[in-house]
């Protein structure tokens, strides 16, 4: 079908929705945009659905959410009775039409007979995960789209296990989604009408207290919190999103007294109106907050995005002035206190592993080692991590001790099964109290941590390269890289080439290849002689392709000079092939 045809087929349907008629009449002499609105579908991948809000089969809006869920729903039926019964959980977040999102995907599983819990108001996707285990639903959704801007939603999928859905699950679902001819006829059920019959239950405060039950289980050091928790000075902002209440609440129940909020950050906004973007990883983000912590004395400033899945720290640096910390640091930071306490307690699993992405440090390896500990790579996303979590939590071969991605992305406890934000402002608030009382800031004990462990550094370079002609660039790039990957980058040679893709990895200097044992993904990775490395990779979620840099020196100077040789070398290389 063309994009034309999709646009009459939509302009035609006489019970179309009012707001997208309207905004369909609005843009009816405007072809470019009527074809980027209508010349694909909004594809449902192995992480859901991502994408702006507005009219159009490329767009999120009322019937792009019902075709995902009926072909989720389609998947429950084929599992039976049991699993329609057990459920879907269903949370959103603070964005444009999360709500009517939510309820439109709750209405569309009760037309099919399947069990739906809805939580009473905004939640952070961490709680949804645990919902979906506390609750024993057979699957959860979330409508967020995690840090985007403001014209964008998206739809997350969550198996048994309270994990997103992993890609041979995915695969199924996408294939019933995949058999829906015509989103635009797809039947809902009525809202009144599935609570009168018990389908739909309104879920809250009851799955709030469990979660915090488990939340307090995570202190490492009661007796530490209990003689420092009110000398630690705390900045916190949600950002706009959701995690101000859980955050708060934990802070408080663990003892941490001395919080303090950015007034214009704390209440829900779906513009997010006081940050350019709503991304921790942004260090304009903590523009307010540093304001907040020079009047507060702060020790510590915490920022979470608005489905409160990642967190970004910033802390007192060498000269008082604040420092955002890396995902990587902040990571090192948490595993490297996770395990010594643990040690110290005698509670560190023998067969205990850490996991974490292929673009991630390698110094969580080098922490792991030191406490015996064995360190597993898993391919860019959560959905990963999860799933290893429930692998060998079935197996029993390995026991999970931390979870982490570069992307601020951090997992303590298991009874989670996605990254939690919530959790990590808790425990990284118990790793300042842990240097307070050490008389040491977080800053001063990162140090220590590179002055044991070697001086890593890594850095981020992102290109977007919007709609379809875009789409065609960064499918070009990934190409070209393959047809002739790079033997040199910043001046080092190449010694290890891995194409994901392919499943591949490449030694050039033993002129060898073998497999490599994760999912196909369209991702490549070249290590360099000296350890380096650098990783191509587009975003599963964004018009974007990511760039990754890591090295190792001897010194923080040394990292620094490397790190900036290359990532200019590899930019350079990629401005060269887009120019071609």
């Amino acid at each position: 079908m063309t994009w034309k045809q999709a646009y009459t087929r939509w302009a035609d349907y006489i019970q179309l929705d009012e707001e997208i008629k309207h905004e369909l009449q609005e843009a009816r002499q405007d072809e470019h945009k009527l074809e980027e609105w209508f010349y694909r579908d909004l594809e449902f991948g192995t992480g859901g659905l991502r994408g702006e809000i507005g009219p159009g089969t490329n767009r999120m809006n009322i019937y792009t959410i019902r075709k995902a869920t009926a072909g989720l729903a389609r998947w429950i039926e084929a599992q039976g009775e049991e699993a329609k019964k057990r459920g879907v959980a269903i949370a959103y977040d603070v964005r444009r039409k999360s709500n009517e999102f939510a309820r439109e995907a709750a209405r569309t599983l009760g037309r099919h007979g399947i069990r739906v819990y809805l939580f009473d108001e905004l939640r952070p996707t961490p709680v949804l995960s645990f919902a979906v285990r506390h609750l024993g639903a057979y699957a959860g959704i979330v409508i967020t789209a995690s840090h985007n801007p403001p014209e964008y939603n998206g739809y997350k999928v969550y198996g048994p296990d309270g994990g997103q859905l992993p890609p041979a699950l995915a695969d199924e679902v996408i294939g019933y989604v995949g058999q829906i001819e015509n989103e635009l006829l797809i039947e809902v059920a009525d809202e009144d009408e599935l609570k009168r019959t018990g389908l739909l239950t309104m879920i809250g405060k009851e799955v709030d207290e469990a979660y915090i039950d488990e939340l307090r289980t995570l202190c490492l050091n009661p007796e530490l919190v209990r003689q420092m928790g009110d000398q630690v000075r705390i900045v916190f902002t949600p950002l706009h999103g959701t995690a101000n209440k859980l955050v708060r609440r934990g802070l408080a129940e663990l003892g941490f007294s001395q919080v303090a909020v950015v007034a214009e950050q704390e209440n829900p906004d779906s513009e997010f109106s006081t940050v350019q973007s709503p991304n921790p990883e942004e260090h304009a983000a903590f523009k307010l907050a540093m304001r907040d912590g020079e009047k507060f004395d702060a020790d510590l400033l915490l920022g979470t995005d608005p489905d409160a899945d990642r967190v970004g720290v910033a802390v007192k640096g060498e000269s008082g002035e604040y420092v955002v910390l890396t995902g990587n640091q902040t990571g090192a930071l948490l595993l490297d206190y996770i395990v010594s306490q643990k040690q110290k307690a005698g509670t560190l699993p023998v067969n205990g592993a850490v996991f974490k992405t292929i673009v991630t440090s390698e110094i969580g390896r080098a922490i792991a080692a030191r406490y015996g500990l064995t360190t597993m790579d898993t391919l860019t996303g959560f959905k990963f991590i999860g799933e290893k979590i429930r692998e060998y939590e079935e197996s029993g071969a390995f026991t999970f001790v931390f979870g982490y991605e570069e992307s601020y992305g951090y997992l303590i406890g298991d009874f989670v099964r996605d990254k939690d934000a919530v959790q990590a402002c808790l425990l990284v608030a118990e790793v300042a109290a842990h240097y307070k009382s050490r008389g040491m800031t977080i800053y001063e004990g990162l140090q220590e941590i590179f002055q044991k462990y070697g001086y890593y550094l890594e850095d981020l370079a992102s290109l977007t390269l919007k709609g379809k002609e875009g789409a065609e660039k960064i499918s070009g790039l990934l190409s070209a890289f393959r047809e002739a990957p790079p033997e040199a980058i910043g001046g080092r040679s190449v010694v290890i080439c891995e194409d994901y893709k392919a499943g591949i990895r490449s030694y050039s200097r033993e002129a060898r290849t073998e497999a490599i044992s994760l999912p196909v993904s369209n991702v490549l990775k070249y290590i360099l002689a000296d350890g380096s490395w650098c990783c191509v990779r587009p975003s599963g979620t964004e018009p974007k392709v990511k760039f990754y840099f890591g090295v190792q020196g001897k010194s923080m100077e040394e990292s620094r000079a490397l790190l900036a040789s290359l990532k200019s070398d590899m930019l350079q290389k990629v401005e060269s092939l887009l120019q071609v």
